[in-house]
């Protein structure tokens, strides 16, 4: 049930829904008063949440920074977080997604000797397709990256974070592994997933990775010219800060 309803509540909190809500009443009030109002409000609404300026910034402060390891930091075991893996529903097939910066990390990680065996979390996040499973399309991967089938471990039932947390800690358990345990996810992520990791006694060390801002200067027209994509990034940042005190209401975080 809660899987379900953060699915709508991600829809709900996306600016593209509430431009779209602004827009149809504009075209179906006919109150000329209220249609101007309208009229307006989606005008601001789409300038200020379009803004590359204002998200690039908002994204640097939230995002978690860069961890480097030191010289002879080894942890038991890495936990890559799901999220980076497409399904063609046609082909039956699994790709990797833009979020595969993680998994690299993971192999990387694990080729390094800082990790000595690499724990991959996530089901399926599709409400309509249950059988594709990420943690077992990466457990292929892994293998054909070289890494020994011993030190992979998977757990390809949950569905959100808080279900990551708690069904890794399962897995970490009986396979006797000892925390701390390096946490691999994307920066923008990694603050909330942190968080429930804590709370379902898992203890974990931050490594971040599929950084989207870098702290660059913008150019003028850059900062200004309106971008679909930097409603897009709203959408997660929302979705993060929303879902973050979510899960502290429930006792998740």
């Amino acid at each position: 049930m809660f899987f379900v309803l953060s699915k709508i509540f991600s829809f709900l909190i996306s600016p593209f829904t509430w431009l779209l809500i602004w827009v149809i009443l504009f075209m179906l009030i006919k109150n000329p008063k209220w249609k101007k109002r309208f009229k307006w409000i989606a005008i601001s609404w789409f300038l200020f949440f379009s803004n590359p300026y204002i998200i690039h910034q908002l994204n640097l402060k939230w995002q978690m920074p860069a961890r480097e390891l030191k010289q002879g930091e080894v942890y038991d075991a890495g936990i890559v977080l799901g999220g980076f893996v497409q399904f063609n529903d046609k082909e039956k097939k699994g790709y990797f997604g833009a979020a595969s910066d993680r998994f690299l990390q993971a192999v990387r990680l694990y080729k390094l000797g800082h990790i000595k065996k690499i724990l991959v979390t996530g089901g399926s996040g599709n409400l309509m397709h249950q059988e594709y499973k990420e943690a077992s399309f990466a457990r292929e991967q892994l293998l054909q990256f070289g890494i020994p089938a011993q030190d992979i471990l998977i757990e390809n039932e949950s569905r959100n974070t808080f279900e990551n947390a708690v069904l890794s800690k399962k897995i970490a358990d009986s396979a006797g592994i000892q925390p701390p345990f390096l946490l691999i996810t994307s920066a923008m992520h990694m603050r909330r997933a942190e968080k429930v990791f804590s709370k379902a006694g898992l203890p974990v060390v931050d490594f971040p990775s599929n950084f989207t801002e870098m702290d660059f200067p913008m150019s003028f027209t850059g900062a200004i010219i309106p971008s679909f994509n930097a409603m897009n990034e709203w959408d997660n940042l929302l979705k993060e800060a929303i879902g973050l005190q979510v899960y502290k209401w429930t006792g998740k975080a």
